[in-house]
Order: structure tokens, then sequence, then C-alpha cells
């Protein structure tokens, strides 16, 4: 008498002890966990006016999320000085005086920095044209702040 003996085909394994099972259950936990705290810190501020362009969204800084968890976003007023003494440099002070204009007058909350963004063209403009021809390009904005500012940088 021949004993037949079968053989499964399917490997048989202890169930939940496997490095994979390990891993797979680390995970159910913890991504939940960091999907949730990413949402509900994807927003950093609001602007509840319905402006677009006064929105900030953390998802645009993730992309640098090393270089920006380190310093804070800048303030609106900052981002156009800076970007105004850029255009004094390619183009003339006459340029990012009018921006500087246009810019106050669309947004009359920077009116309370247009005095020192113009110093700050001021003093720029003196030390690519020199006093006198940086004071060629003085005009009405923000008061005299222009001025005072290429009179500061020339004294």
């Amino acid at each position: 008498m021949k004993h037949s003996v079968k053989h499964s085909t399917t490997r048989q394994t202890r169930r939940g002890r496997g490095p994979a099972r390990r891993i797979g259950r680390s995970l159910a936990f913890v991504l939940p966990v960091v999907l949730v705290l990413s949402g509900t810190l994807a927003v950093t501020r609001v602007d509840w006016s319905g402006d677009p362009s006064d929105s900030v969204l953390a998802a645009s800084e993730a992309s640098s999320s090393k270089a920006s968890s380190a310093r804070v976003a800048r303030a609106p007023h900052e981002v156009l000085r800076d970007r105004l003494l850029t255009e004094l440099q390619e183009e003339d002070p006459g340029v990012a005086l009018t921006h500087l204009q246009q810019a106050v007058n669309e947004r009359p909350s920077l009116a309370d920095h247009c005095a020192t963004i113009a110093r700050a063209l001021g003093r720029a403009a003196v030390k690519v044209y020199g006093p006198t021809r940086a004071q060629s390009y003085a005009r009405p904005v923000c008061d005299t702040a222009f001025a005072s500012g290429v009179l500061a940088a020339h004294s």
C-alpha cells in the first residue's frame, strides 16, 4: 500500500510576526496622525477679506520646509522694499519711486511704511548714482522721504 503525501504549494507563515507586518502596523498608526497634523497646520494665515493675493499657505513654503522653518514669513512692506531696491539698480530711482506710489495707492496699509521705504531708496540711489544725480530723481512720494534718504547718505 502506497501512502500518498499531499504537499501544499502555498507557504504557510505564522500570522502577525513578520517584519513587514510590524512595519505595516506602525505605518497604520503613525500615518493618519502625520496626515492630520500636516493638514491642520497647512494654513498659516487666512485672509478673510477674500483677496487671494494676501493669503499665505504653508504648502507653498513646504517645498523648502527646512529653510522656511527657520525664518518667518516676510511682511509685505519688506518684500516691496526689496523689489524696489532691485528696480532702482536695474532701472533707475524714478521707476522705483513710481512703483512705490502705485503700491501705496493700491494697498493703503503700506502707507505706514512708505517713508521708510523711500528713505531706503534714497540711500541706495546715492550709492548707485552719487548724491547729485540721485537728488535729481526726487519727487513728492511719501512727502520728502526720498530726499531725506539722499541727504542722510550724503552727509
